[in-house]
């Protein structure tokens, strides 16, 4: 392979020609010939059995050549690529301009990374969530569990409150009739919970049980029933039962049945670092996603439009996989959503776009910086891989060559250096 000539033609398009040489390209129609014999018939010899030779003297010399081109390409494509240090995204057009027994010569146009500028990286101001925790915050928690561990119970002395569950019979009316799916017979129904159109559920408090009554209501305009929308409509009720939460009480009985400690100190202690553990991981993520945003807004350069859709297409596999360990696959994912592949890809550009962004970034910034991993950092992540992996080191080290993971550690450690050098506000 031989790279003639190396052409910027517009932004992010280069224009590549390319020659094969004459040993490497009749060493491809041998291949093409060795591959196709077999489905060709000539008078005289056995099927499969003509010799090149003759083949090429009925059909052509030239017989095998196209199938020979496509062949080189990839291969002579990817060197001339290397030798003129470009990274490409996509080949957008190919074509063969002379070809003969000596080889031939192809012109690519291939869409490449694009070059990006970034200036003022270290100093971002960065304001991180507080992971401070607070007494009302183990309150609340503790409010939760002990919710989780409520019982129901009956109550006689009172009318409905916001916040009880009711047990009622109802049945809707418009204009007089009766209409589809407004009846239920002893349904349950807690006030204040936003179940029923808007009205319904706050005419039910302060009624008691056994009260039978009439409650006026209007439909959204937004109802999804076309027949009901925006409708003047009357229920009639029949009130059962009317049932409240009984929470337990915060006592040492409370926290055996509820955890492994012994005392109401040490379980407010446990929630505590809970809370702790997970504001930290929420103040983290939330800083990373803070300093992302700020790195992707002085990325300065245009990005390709196939690099965008090359990622988003990523991001959709990834989403296959991920469906496919929950045990269903993306084709009934989009059955059950109404979407296609392509909606599916659409909604992932805007994600697609933030991910390339940002990694052209770090990799500027490691360029910049003149980031380098060490060897124990490579060896490090060889044996992170190979714990992930359940496999032998060295069998990780055959399947992804050094050249990778060096790019994965310069885009790691391009991050670390951002985020060491901003500034907590």
């Amino acid at each position: 392979m031989a790279l003639k000539s190396c052409n910027k033609t517009e932004t992010n398009t280069f224009e590549l020609e390319v020659t094969v040489d004459g040993a490497v390209f009749m060493d491809a129609v041998n291949k093409v010939f060795k591959k196709q014999v077999k489905r060709i018939q000539v008078p005289g010899f056995r099927k499969g059995k003509a010799p090149r030779a003759i083949i090429e003297k009925i059909y052509g010399e030239e017989i095998f050549y196209d199938d020979a081109m496509q062949d080189c390409y990839p291969e002579a494509l990817d060197d001339a690529c290397r030798e003129a240090e470009l990274k490409v995204v996509t080949v957008t057009a190919l074509e063969a301009t002379e070809v003969s027994k000596d080889g031939f010569t192809f012109k690519a146009t291939v869409i490449v990374e694009p070059e990006i500028e970034i200036s003022d990286y270290d100093g971002i101001e960065v304001e991180r969530l507080s992971t401070e925790v607070t007494e009302e915050m183990i309150d609340e928690e503790i409010d939760r569990v002990r919710d989780r561990n409520s019982r129901m119970v009956t109550v006689e002395d009172r009318p409905a409150e916001n916040g009880d569950t009711v047990v009622i019979d109802f049945e809707g009316f418009c204009d007089g009739e009766a209409f589809e799916g407004g009846k239920a017979e002893e349904y349950n129904l807690e006030l204040g919970s936003g179940n029923f159109i808007p009205g319904f559920e706050e005419q039910l408090v302060g009624h008691s049980t056994g009260d039978e009554f009439t409650i006026d209501v209007k439909f959204p305009e937004e109802y999804q029933a076309e027949n009901l929308k925006g409708k003047d409509a009357q229920f009639k009720i029949k009130l059962h039962e009317i049932k409240k939460k009984e929470l337990p009480e915060v006592d040492d009985d409370f926290v055996k049945d509820v955890s492994e400690k012994d005392t109401v100190a040490e379980y407010r202690e446990e929630i505590k670092e809970q809370i702790q553990k997970r504001l930290e991981g929420e103040s983290e993520r939330d800083f990373d996603d803070k300093l992302t945003n700020a790195v992707i807004e002085k990325v300065e350069g245009e990005i390709p439009e196939q690099m965008i859709d090359k990622e988003a297409q990523n991001m959709l596999q990834e989403m296959d996989m991920r469906l496919r360990q929950q045990g269903m696959d993306l084709d009934t994912y989009m059955k059950y959503t109404g979407m296609d592949a392509d909606s599916v890809r659409e909604m992932y550009r805007p994600e697609a776009e933030r991910r390339i962004k940002m990694r052209l970034a770090l990799e500027k910034i490691a360029e910049l910086e003149k980031i380098e991993p060490t060897d124990e950092e490579v060896e490090e992540e060889y044996a992170k891989m190979a714990e992930i992996y359940k496999m032998d080191v060295e069998k990780v080290k055959e399947i992804i060559p050094v050249d990778g993971i060096k790019e994965d550690l310069r885009v790691q450690l391009a991050m670390k250096h951002i985020k060491d050098n901003a500034v907590i506000k």
